[in-house]
């Protein structure tokens, strides 16, 4: 087995900076982390300023939290006292990856403010996934013929119907010494739109989980092109694990992956994080967008306004 590489020293700062900033709720992606790191190597500050820089570049806070963002920057680099900012939020929005990157934890637990099935507290649970038999497969065959359709630049070759394709059209009568044979035609694909699913699973959910994951799973199955997120105080793609074709395997690694179940609900931060994501939010274009929820929103609206 491949032992973990240790991070270098001078690392150690900048995967900090990062941690800080998810512990005061901003959507910071490892793919951004990544790049922020990638920035201060190449290049190699001579002055904190640049380090600033590449901070702003890749971590890309929004402009309303820029002033905070500078805060927790002197507080963490030239170890100020901890900020004392209007309105922070003592929640964070974790993104989670099932191509296998895994933000660490750094969040002590907090006390439950009360509510069963709807609580602002992360209430961190597993799902078990029982064998039950449903009428899933006509769903899975027909989704692809179902999902709205759209154009293609990409063109086939078509007997009518279609526009001149001259190239192949000179082609042919030089072919045939001179002779005018029929036009060749050639028309743009119709092809299905991709699906984006979104999936809240927090405890207000709890009865229609399971059946939304079943649907997940025949989605991804059945639709060409497929991306299941799931959201409650986090947002995790899925998509890789219902890719499984057995549907009780593919749910159960589904429900590992999964760690906010049945907890609290931050849907306006976490569809925020999703969009701050390129590659996330690249699947979001062009695509036939399902959010699958009843919309209880305990954090501020404005957030789900936004997004």
């Amino acid at each position: 087995m491949r032992r973990a590489e240790k991070l270098p020293r001078a690392a150690e700062p900048l995967l900090g900076f990062a941690r800080l900033l998810r512990h005061h709720a901003f959507p910071i992606a490892p793919e951004q982390v990544s790049s922020f790191m990638q920035a201060v190597t190449l290049l190699g500050p001579r002055l904190m300023n640049d380090i600033r820089e590449a901070a702003l570049a890749t971590l890309a806070p929004s402009p309303d939290r820029r002033i905070e963002f500078e805060a927790h920057f002197r507080a963490h680099f030239y170890a100020d006292a901890r900020p004392s900012i209007a309105g922070e939020e003592d929640e964070e929005t974790r993104i989670k990856d099932d191509r296998g990157t895994r933000e660490e934890e750094s969040q002590a637990a907090r006390h439950e403010k009360g509510g069963d099935l709807f609580s602002a507290r992360e209430q961190l649970s597993s799902r078990d996934f029982q064998r039950d038999a449903d009428g899933l497969s006509a769903f899975r065959h027909g989704l692809a013929s179902a999902l709205p359709a759209r154009r293609s630049f990409r063109t086939i070759r078509t007997r009518s119907r279609g526009t001149l394709d001259l190239r192949r059209s000179l082609s042919e009568i030089v072919s045939a010494d001179g002779d005018i044979p029929s036009p060749q035609l050639r028309r743009r694909q119709t092809v299905p739109r991709k699906l984006l699913l979104l999936i809240d699973v927090s405890g207000s959910m709890k009865l229609h989980t399971a059946d939304y994951l079943k649907l997940a799973h025949a989605a991804v199955q059945g639709a060409d092109r497929a991306e299941i997120f799931t959201f409650g105080t986090r947002l995790t793609r899925i998509t890789s694990a219902l890719r499984t074709r057995d549907r009780d395997q593919a749910l159960a690694r589904a429900a590992a992956l999964v760690d906010d179940w049945d907890g609290g609900t931050r849907m306006g931060p976490t569809l925020l994080a999703f969009l701050t994501v390129p590659r996330f939010s690249a699947f979001a274009r062009g695509a036939a967008v399902v959010i699958l929820s009843d919309a209880l929103e305990r954090g501020d609206h404005a957030d789900l306004e936004t997004a």
